[in-house]
């Protein structure tokens, strides 16, 4: 293991106020976003709207890391080029999704397990051969009453704490995406419960696998009601939970903290993004970014809509959303922002 490497690319991840992009989806939910809008559900059509994102002028000026996807990280332009070069010349690092997805779990129904530890070491050795410099793997928690139970918790930390181990040895900044599910009624108070327990648990084995938490960054939900929870938590009330979350349970030597934005609208996301950023009195021990999926493609996807003749417009609602979490980095975006939404 290369410690300073590992350290570097951790830091750089987190640099200049930029974040990163999920563009991971796998082909099945790929297609099912697709089939949303009635674009075909083709590998060239995929191909091509992977090349839109990763093509966008400016769009390293925002966004310093892409989370591709097996399929996507084989792709190539229509000129021929693949999609890792464009990255590394534009000087954005390639990462990987890297685990088989949530299982359901028998007998235990709203439990999920991730898969993907089989074969991992030789799947990530291939990466980093490629030209990967991190990857990524997800696990997630329902909220429900009795879940998510105990040997979930324990099931899923530990398993990202083996990934992110295997990541280091094969010289890759893991991404740990312990993600609390939006889906629900639980309240502000029981998402932060819920979420602090995760997070201490993830700790704890990242720790008894001596993971190197310099080199690794921090991917969590942000603490919020759910989706159909009754009370109304203000903007303030989400920004207090979700920074004494982290600060009771993330150590200082994380060097950043990039949330997923969890089915929030674009908006939504940006602003409470720009709070976190604003919000603290005294400086936080870590970078708070972005790792943001949706929040940045959907505006760009539904302009797009598969029609070559919608390629620019959709390149610069993208690359409006990236500005606008750039901006929210910095405690720098608002609402004016939007107006000027291309």
């Amino acid at each position: 293991m290369n410690t300073q490497a590992l350290i570097d690319t951790a830091q750089a991840l987190v640099a200049d106020h930029k974040g990163l992009l999920a563009m991971d989806e796998s082909t099945p939910t790929c297609n099912r976003r697709f089939a949303a809008l009635g674009i075909p559900q083709t590998e060239d059509a995929r191909r091509a709207w992977r090349e839109l994102i990763i093509v966008t002028r400016g769009l390293n000026e925002c966004i310093s890391g892409v989370i591709l996807y097996d399929e996507t990280i084989r792709q190539h332009t229509q000129e021929g080029t693949s999609f890792l070069n464009v990255l590394i010349e534009s000087g954005i690092l390639a990462g990987i999704k890297v685990d088989m997805g949530a299982k359901e779990v028998p007998e235990h129904p709203g439990e999920k397990i991730t898969a993907g530890l089989d074969g991992l070491s030789e799947r990530l050795a291939e990466y980093a051969q490629m030209g990967a410099r991190f990857a990524k793997w997800r696990a997630v928690f329902a909220i429900g009453e009795a879940l998510p139970g105990h040997p979930c918790i324990e099931a899923n930390a530990h398993a990202l704490a083996c990934y992110a181990a295997l990541c280091q040895d094969a010289g890759l900044v893991p991404v740990v995406e312990p993600e609390v599910l939006m889906t629900g009624t639980h309240t502000l108070a029981r998402c932060q419960e819920v979420t602090v327990q995760v997070l201490t648990s993830v700790f704890h084995h990242l720790q008894e696998q001596e993971v190197m938490l310099e080199g690794i960054i921090l991917k969590p939900n942000m603490v919020l009601p759910g989706l159909n929870c009754a009370e109304h938590s203000t903007a303030d009330a989400v920004t207090d939970a979700t920074i004494a979350c982290l600060l009771q349970v993330v150590p200082v030597t994380v060097p950043g903290i990039a949330f997923l934005s969890g089915g929030q609208s674009p908006q939504m996301a940006s602003s409470r993004l720009n709070a976190l950023n604003t919000v603290s009195k005294t400086p936080l021990p870590w970078a708070l970014t972005f790792s943001f999926a949706r929040a940045i493609q959907q505006p760009a996807l539904e302009i797009w809509h598969g029609e070559n003749v919608n390629v620019e417009a959709a390149q610069a609602a993208l690359l409006h959303r990236a500005r606008c979490n750039h901006a929210a980095r910095r405690g720098a975006y608002t609402d004016a922002m939007e107006q000027s939404n291309p």
